[in-house]
């Protein structure tokens, strides 16, 4: 059974944070493993419906591509506010008993991969905090910086951190504001604060969504329409869940702005203005669904271009398209579209293995790629194959995939990444690997293609990829991964030097 914490659940005793601090995830991932990057989380908010916990439990489910380490959910009534969150997925965690302990017409719900702060059960969101602005609750998509000096700062003003989350510094920067409302002293706090934020707030009677000035992370408004009274409002980092929900997308929440749902209507001010936009390119190239619309547009058309510049770009005389499911699928088939090569699904993905699994000895040779995808060798079998994926961070699974097909019979492998080599990593809420793990920073493109042992190795040019996401002005870009140039100012954490080293 799921282990839940439960906070301010009418006839449930609160889970103490001692018990909630020792409870962590299981991570089944060795030094060896080469995952995907990975978004940190997804959150939810509802505002004006009568079963607003099962709707954000709905909303969740379709966003749980963006985390699947932990999951939480709060709920309020304009009396209580009552917050319940475990470790594992959302179907996991919210059984039809659980839902039916969080009543009310409020509710943001969060589902997370942690990567600031620890795995534990604490850690999870939405995090819950009494103020003296009142009780706020709190889910965060992002990863902010600078935080040392602020957390300090609160501390010796008299704050006690139940988390070690920098999602909790926002609340507690609100607490702690001068300013005489609430809203007021949200803005004063999201001011303070440097980095990736795209957040959900909730008290007991009013939700509130806000992004940061960059507009580093989505989110967006929609509302399903009532007949018989008040609009619902809804808030979520991608606009595949308001399909799920039946609402219509009404509009991205703008990079500085700050929205606030009230019974009265929906009302909004730009706590920040004059910052150049620079929203995460990654989330065209991997992270959201194609079936979103993200930075206002849709990322299904993004990738389709990635896949016919990356053909115009570096096409190779082939006789089959290839994706590496499931991220690289769109891409290669506008590869295949703009090539005229016939695409198949010569590489067939395994979509009931879990988190975890039983391994056999380590004799098996890359037994967790091939349990996850297997050659269709009549499809690949003496012919040269283009295999199309969306990234290369360490290279061993890319190597691992190339030995596969080729294995299954392939003449020739040809490997096309649709988007520019990794060369630095994120700090605005991507797990992305230190400098000296990503391959791409350590060797050339020919070193790299001889490491994976592939026929030819090309990435999307840079240029390329951003007319392919309609980079402009308007829609502008964070690229750092790519190219080591941030937007904001940075402390790497590997400089940072332990507190009995300082002494």
């Amino acid at each position: 059974m799921t282990r839940l914490m439960y906070q301010g659940v009418a006839d449930v005793e609160d889970t103490s944070l001692a018990a909630a601090s020792q409870s962590t995830a299981h991570d089944s991932r060795s030094a060896d493993d080469d995952p995907k990057l990975r978004e940190e989380c997804g959150v939810v908010a509802i505002h004006g419906h009568p079963d607003a916990a099962r709707q954000t439990y709905l909303a969740l489910y379709a966003l749980q591509h963006r985390g699947q380490e932990s999951a939480g959910i709060a709920t309020a009534d304009g009396q209580r506010l009552a917050n319940i969150k475990g470790m594992g997925l959302v179907s996991e965690i919210f059984t039809d008993d659980v839902l039916q302990k969080l009543p009310g017409s409020m509710a943001i719900g969060h589902t997370r991969y942690s990567t600031t702060g620890d795995s534990a059960l604490l850690n999870a969101q939405p995090i819950r905090v009494e103020s003296t602005k009142g009780l706020i609750a709190i889910a965060h998509n992002g990863n902010l910086v600078h935080l040392g000096n602020l957390r300090t700062k609160l501390e010796r003003a008299g704050a006690f951190f139940q988390t070690t989350s920098d999602s909790e510094i926002i609340v507690q920067l609100i607490g702690h504001s001068k300013a005489g409302t609430l809203v007021d002293a949200i803005a004063d706090s999201l001011s303070q604060v440097e980095g990736a934020f795209s957040i959900v707030m909730m008290t007991r009677d009013r939700v509130f969504a806000a992004r940061d000035p960059r507009g580093f992370r989505p989110l967006s408004m929609g509302r399903i329409k009532n007949p018989d009274g008040p609009d619902t409002i809804v808030f979520a980092s991608e606009t595949c869940a308001f399909d799920l929900l039946r609402a219509e997308y009404e509009r991205d929440v703008l990079p500085g702005e700050l929205v606030m749902v009230t019974q009265d209507g929906v009302t909004s001010r730009q706590y920040s203005t004059g910052v150049s936009q620079s929203s995460c390119i990654f989330e065209h190239v991997y992270f959201a669904r194609p079936d979103s619309r993200i930075f206002g547009r849709w990322v299904q058309e993004s990738r389709d271009q990635m896949g016919r510049q990356l053909a115009r770009e570096s096409g190779v005389p082939a006789d089959v398209i290839v994706p590496v499911p499931d991220s690289g699928v769109t891409a290669a088939l506008g590869y295949a579209e703009e090539s005229g090569i016939p695409f198949r699904f010569g590489l067939i993905r395994n979509h009931y293995v879990g988190r975890t699994f039983i391994e056999p000895e380590q004799r098996v040779r890359d037994f967790g790629v091939k349990l996850k995808l297997n050659p269709v060798r009549n499809l690949l079998e003496g012919k040269r194959v283009v295999l199309i994926d969306d990234s290369i961070i360490r290279g061993t699974t890319s190597r691992k995939i190339v030995r596969m097909v080729r294995g299954a019979g392939a003449k020739e492998v040809h490997l096309r990444i649709s988007c520019p080599p990794t060369i630095s990593p994120c700090f605005y809420g991507v797990d992305t690997p230190s400098k000296r793990d990503l391959i791409a920073a350590n060797q050339s493109i020919e070193e790299i293609r001889q490491y994976i042992e592939a026929d030819s190795l090309a990435y999307l040019s840079l240029d390329g990829m951003l007319k392919c996401c309609d980079s402009s002005e308007s829609n502008g870009y964070c690229v750092a991964c790519y190219t080591g140039n941030y937007p904001t100012q940075w402390v790497d954490v590997d400089e940072i030097l332990p507190a009995a080293a300082m002494t």
